[in-house]
């Protein structure tokens, strides 16, 4: 195997014209991590953010001055090509889906750890199943904090709204929340309306000339809210008794981020019973395997705005960078 790889990376925090395409040292996988060759990469905003290294408040943990890991990228789907000591779970040739934890994916090979690996079956394409782990995790997730279980009674005849339907996390929430049986109604702009009624939601409002704010009051069961910018209160008020708002938008200050945001949440929840629970989505390399379950059945599929080769994975980041994508942007193996 080779020793080198080429890897598009950013030595420094700052917009995506900072990018270089390089070539560094293949990485060794350490104790309980395996080393995956990239079939795909699909990016999303926090790619973006940690790019950017905003808000400050994440850089004592990505790196003070400049990121850690300069490598973007952090969902993937590659092949097990070694394991490290106290790998029993993974071997040599296995197809995997993986969340890496700070990034890497911008590159032909990565290490990850191996108890975060969900099998990719032979069904699954690796740029399909690359969409899988932040986006659809997420989704997964904030429909579990609302109460729109799979498989449950919670969720037959629930209303509930997903706040920016079109994007990565939206477009998979709208799907999973149809296959739980509960009535969707979702908000995204009109030249992506139909796409959202195809996925599943029977109302879609374009939330430009609706506004959220005119919908009626205790008209839903949960709202998810994915774009951020709404104030809380008017949020609140759409859900009824025992209903629960879900802040998946990690959108705030440049300092700070979501954490004001979070802390007004908790204090409009102190004795209501209209929750606002913000969500702070975990790798959960088990919801992956759900969802490539359904993937497989037929029932769930990303939406893939494009897919970019790899080396054109510069333009790929200025894309989501730009803000605005429909689904998802998946960044394919270099050759």
């Amino acid at each position: 195997m080779t020793t080198t790889m080429q890897v598009w990376r950013n030595p420094a925090y700052g917009p995506v014209s900072g990018q270089r395409h390089e070539r560094m040292p293949v990485p060794e996988p350490g104790p309980g991590e395996v080393l995956l060759r990239i079939r795909a990469t699909a990016l999303n905003a926090g790619d973006v953010r940690l790019m950017l290294g905003d808000p400050l408040l994440v850089r004592p943990i990505f790196g003070m001055r400049r990121p850690t890991q300069s490598i973007r990228g952090m969902d993937v789907a590659g092949t097990v090509v070694a394991v490290g000591d106290g790998v029993a779970d993974a071997s040599p040739g296995d197809e995997a889906v993986v969340e890496l934890p700070a990034g890497g994916g911008l590159a032909e090979y990565a290490v990850a750890p191996a108890d975060r690996l969900a099998g990719r079956p032979a069904s699954v394409d690796p740029s399909v199943a690359a969409c899988l782990p932040i986006a659809g995790g997420t989704a997964w997730q904030a429909l579990d904090a609302a109460g729109i279980t799979p498989g449950g009674a919670a969720a037959p005849g629930r209303r509930m709204l997903v706040l920016g339907a079109s994007g990565g996390v939206g477009t998979f929430a709208v799907q999973l929340a149809a296959l739980r049986g509960a009535e969707v109604w979702a908000t995204c702009g009109e030249r992506n309306s139909a796409l959202v009624e195809e996925l599943g939601a029977v109302r879609v409002l374009d939330h430009r000339r609706s506004p959220v704010s005119d919908l009626p009051a205790e008209h839903f069961d949960a709202v998810i809210d994915v774009v951020g910018g709404m104030p809380l209160r008017p949020l609140q008020r759409l859900v009824r008794d025992g209903g629960t708002v879900v802040l998946v938008s990690g959108d705030g200050g440049h300092v700070l981020g979501p954490i004001p945001r979070m802390l007004k949440a908790a204090v409009l929840s102190i004795g209501s019973r209209r929750r606002i629970r913000p969500l702070a989505a975990a790798p959960k390399p088990e919801i992956v395997r759900e969802l490539l379950a359904l993937i497989g059945a037929g029932a769930l599929r990303p939406v893939i705005e494009r897919e970019y080769p790899f080396a054109e994975a510069s333009a790929a980041l200025a894309h989501v960078e730009a803000g605005h994508t429909v689904g998802k942007v998946v960044v394919t193996a270099a050759v």
